[in-house]
């Protein structure tokens, strides 16, 4: 795969006056270009058209690996779509990248991609049980932002409820953990989780509330019937 070509393309709407701003933004030491994430949904879509399955893991790896923030957001969209056809390769390159997590950009994108192949294949959910005891907290950062589709169900299946209350477990494992990060996670799985199902995160808020920082409470509890 000639990634240069590709990232050619994204280099051609670079604005250094943007990067400045971005690079001082994300306070992570790495290239930045300056290309908003509209152009690289475009560029994103029209690879997805025109390569096959192995020619987009190739190229998201190849992007990867350049270490530039675009490039990582763009190899993030390209493997970001609902319906993979033997979506092994994808998967296993995704969570290849779960060691470089650095930034919370960079690794929301991935987990936007995560998430598809978590719904694909809900079995999988046996592997991010594992990411919760890495000793890298964006690895287990990502396990909550990868699983939020489970937050969304109004009407979820009985086997769906079971993965919720596996996740709600994982996250009160979090609970006491003090980075800012983490305790942000929990706050977002739980203030999505109130739009449709607010009793258990009542239930999770009585249980844990006085263990997680003021902050992820008044998150979390931001959508709760006062």
């Amino acid at each position: 795969m000639q990634t240069d070509i590709y990232l050619d393309q994204i280099k051609g709407h670079a604005d250094p006056e943007r990067a400045a701003q971005m690079a001082t933004y994300h306070k992570v030491p790495r290239v930045y270009l300056g290309v908003g994430n509209p152009v690289l949904n475009d560029l994103a879509k029209s690879w997805r058209q025109d390569l096959d399955v192995a020619g987009r893991v190739a190229l998201a790896q190849g992007l990867w690996k350049t270490d530039i923030h675009e490039a990582r957001l763009a190899a993030a969209k390209l493997l970001t779509q609902a319906r993979i056809r033997e979506d092994q390769p994808v998967w296993d390159l995704l969570q290849s990248w779960l060691p470089d997590f650095d930034a919370w950009a960079v690794a929301d994108h991935a987990c936007i991609a995560m998430q598809k192949r978590l719904t694909a294949d809900p079995e999988r959910l046996d592997q991010v049980a594992r990411w919760t005891a890495s000793d890298h907290m964006w690895t287990r950062r990502a396990a909550l932002v990868a699983t939020l589709p489970w937050t969304k169900q109004s009407h979820p299946k009985p086997q769906d409820l079971e993965r919720r209350d596996r996740i709600l477990g994982w996250a009160a494992g979090y609970v006491s953990d003090r980075d800012w990060f983490i305790q942000k996670a929990v706050a977002w799985w739980l203030r999505e989780l109130s739009k449709h199902d607010p009793d258990r995160v009542h239930a999770f808020l009585d249980s844990h509330g006085q263990t997680m920082k003021p902050f992820a409470v008044r998150e979390a509890g931001k959508y709760l019937a006062r």
